[in-house]
This record gives structure tokens, C-alpha cells and sequence, in this order.
């Protein structure tokens, strides 16, 4: 609008402030005074500029005034309304969530590869990953919104998403995802090692669209590895629940030709050395796990 609007009581006032050090020059008995003439048309002028001014605000539209992390959160809570573990949105949902984050931008959220959570970590001599921040934006029952700033050389070790749908967006930076599915009906190892199938091999640069995986494919174990500083906006519906079942447990992975025995030698010849692995458990807390939490500090997400 180009200049301050006042408050109509403010307004008033200061239109009765001045018709009272004018009243002492006029005669306000006086039906034609210039004093009575001056008083309404002030009234009819500020009166005038007070309902175009809330005209104006009538006019706003809400969509011009969300934030781009408002339309994200607004967004998950209709996507994920009927959900549940192991319940995937219908191919509508989805779109719909991931045209959101194919959108997003680091701004957006208020990062830029210049802060202190992705500079590279020179202390570290004993060949450890660097630490990895994560920024949590949102979680409730149906879904958790949450943000991993990784420095060069960061990662995020092997893990699973038991009976959730995850929405991943690089933000800017480049890393490389290797993820895998389970083989159905494979034999196990042993009860902690299982066979799995590669999904994804390869590295994403910023911008790109969001990845997806699901609750029985779509790579539903991954591992995130930065080659450069990276940010990676995260969407898990349902979120992780112990309570519930749904417990994050890491993997190492085998070459399947790392066993020698009868089974493992047919197994070999009937599937390609890089398409499938052994997965096998690790602890709760793997040593080349390094995530420590910050405050988010970007744009407000949740309702009040």
C-alpha cells in the first residue's frame, strides 16, 4: 500500500484532536460552517480509506499468504488422514505430496549450504562419519516431517521403514543412496541375515524430484552417503513408534558370495553379484551412527 495504515481508533481520535484546535477559529452553532464542512468531509474521507483498506485484506487470497512449509504440513495431514502402518496413500495422494516437495527449495525452510551444520568437520582423524544434524519440523500419529543436514562425507547408515511410505527431497547438495528390497520366500542365513535385492545405486545432484519408497518396495532399506554438503527433507507416514512395532533396525550389507556353501553357490548362479546382497542386523546404536539434534528456525509448520 506504500505507507502505514492507522487503526480506526486511532484514526478518530486524531481527526477529533484537530477539529478541536480549529473550533476555537469557527463557529460550530453555524450550519454552513467551514468548520462543520471540513469535519465531514474528513469523516467521509477517512471512513472511505478504512473500508478500502479492509477490502483489500477481504480480497487476499490465503493461498498468497501460506508459507511453502505450511502447504507441505497442510498438505501431509490430507494425504495421510486414513493412514496407518502399512497402509500406502492411494497414486493420487501421492502425486499430490510429492508435486509439494518436488517444489520445495532450501529457502523454503530456512537453510543455506553456508551454515554451520554442513561444514566439513577437519577434527575428525579416526575415520569416522562426521556428525549429521537433524531438525525436527513436526510429528503426530499419522506422520513426522524432519530435516538431515549432512556435511561432506556424511552418512546416514543402512536402515528400514517398517510399514511407512517415506517421501525423500535433496534440498541442494549431491549424495549417493544405495537402497534394497527384501527377497520374498528367500532363505535366511541365519535369523538376522537375509537376502535382499538392490532398488537404487547411484547418486542425485540438487535439484531433483523426490524419491519414494514404500512398506514392501520402492527400496525400503537405504543408506544416504553426501559426497558434497547436502540437506534431505524428510516425510514418514506413520513415523517410527516402538510401542507399535515400528523400530529402526540397521543392516550391514554382504556380496552374497561372501558365504561359501552349497546354497549360497546356487544362489549365486542365479542371481547378479551387484543385484542382490545379505542383509544382516546390527546393534540399536552402530558405531558410525552420528546424529545430533538441533533447533528447526525456518518458517512456522503446524497450526497454532
Amino acid at each position: 500500500m506504500g505507507f502505514e495504515m492507522k487503526a480506526e481508533k486511532d484514526v478518530l481520535e486524531l481527526i477529533s484532536s484537530k477539529n478541536q484546535c480549529k473550533a476555537k477559529n469557527s463557529n460550530p452553532n453555524s450550519v454552513n460552517s467551514p468548520h462543520n464542512n471540513k469535519k465531514k468531509n474528513i469523516r467521509k474521507k477517512s471512513k472511505k480509506m478504512m473500508m478500502t483498506w479492509r477490502r483489500k485484506k477481504t480480497d487476499s487470497s490465503p493461498e498468497d499468504e501460506i508459507t511453502a512449509v505450511r502447504r507441505l504440513f497442510n498438505t501431509c495431514k490430507e494425504v495421510f488422514s486414513d493412514g496407518g502402518p502399512g497402509i500406502v496413500p492411494s497414486e493420487d495422494k501421492i502425486q499430490q505430496l510429492r508435486q509439494i516437495l518436488d517444489n520445495m527449495k532450501p529457502e523454503d525452510v530456512g537453510l543455506t549450504p553456508t551454515m554451520p551444520y554442513f561444514r566439513p568437520n577437519a577434527g575428525l582423524g579416526n575415520g569416522s562419519s562426521p556428525p549429521i544434524t537433524y531438525l525436527h519440523l513436526h510429528q503426530c500419529d499419522q506422520f513426522s516431517i524432519g530435516i538431515f543436514c549432512l556435511p561432506p562425507s556424511g552418512v546416514i547408515p543402512l536402515h528400514n521403514h517398517p510399514g511407512m511410505t517415506v517421501f525423500s527431497k535433496l534440498l541442494f547438495g549431491t549424495m549417493h543412496i544405495k537402497s534394497y528390497d527384501w527377497v520374498v520366500d528367500a532363505p535366511m542365513k541365519d535369523p538376522k541375515t537375509r537376502l535382499a535385492k538392490v532398488k537404487m545405486d547411484s547418486t542425485l545432484n540438487a535439484p531433483c524430484n523426490a524419491s519414494i519408497l514404500y512398506p514392501e518396495d520402492g527400496g525400503n532399506m537405504h543408506r544416504f552417503t553426501a559426497k558434497t554438503a547436502c540437506a534431505v527433507l524428510d516425510v514418514l507416514g506413520p513415523p517410527y513408534c516402538n510401542p507399535e512395532g515400528r523400530h529402526c533396525t540397521y543392516f550391514l550389507d554382504f556380496p552374497i558370495e561372501i558365504f561359501s556353501s552349497e546354497e549360497d553357490d546356487v544362489l549365486r548362479g542365479e542371481m547378479g553379484k551387484e543385484s542382490h546382497a545379505w542383509l544382516q542386523e546390527r546393534d540399536d546404536n552402530p558405531e558410525d551412527l552420528n546424529v545430533v539434534g538441533a533447533l528447526y528456525r525456518g518458517p512456522k509448520v503446524d497450526e497454532d
